[in-house]
């Protein structure tokens, strides 16, 4: 089994910042890409950022500029670093990783963490 535990989350106020973690542990032979989705009230989830093995990111235009996705191989964990928080990133945020269990695995799975909420108030 694999599983993603983030932490992180919480109340802030616009134009402060968060940092979230999410650590992913279990039956892990290799990790390839991971990221950030979130999800507003009534909205579709949207990635927000991805991070691959090696290091190459990709953002939401929205978030450009702000929100910098970083990783730690070692400890099979992504961070998300949020700077300049508006209202409009407030959204339940959610972590994933693109896990191969064995080392006989044929492809990679992607697995999702539980969420985050993160409040952002005006």
């Amino acid at each position: 089994q694999v599983r993603l535990d983030e932490s992180g989350g919480g109340l802030v106020q616009a134009g402060g910042s968060l940092r979230l973690s999410c650590a992913a542990s279990g039956s892990i032979f290799s990790i390839n890409a991971m990221g950030w989705s979130r999800q507003a009230p009534g909205k579709q989830r949207e990635l927000v950022a991805i991070i691959t093995r090696d290091d190459s990111t990709n953002y939401a235009e929205s978030v450009k500029g702000r929100f910098t996705v970083s990783r730690d191989n070692v400890k099979n964990t992504v961070y998300l670093q949020m700077n300049s928080l508006k209202p409009e990133d407030t959204a339940v945020y959610y972590c994933n990783a693109d896990v191969k269990k064995y080392s006989y695995s044929r492809s990679f799975t992607k697995y999702w963490g539980q969420g985050t909420q993160v409040t952002v108030s005006s």
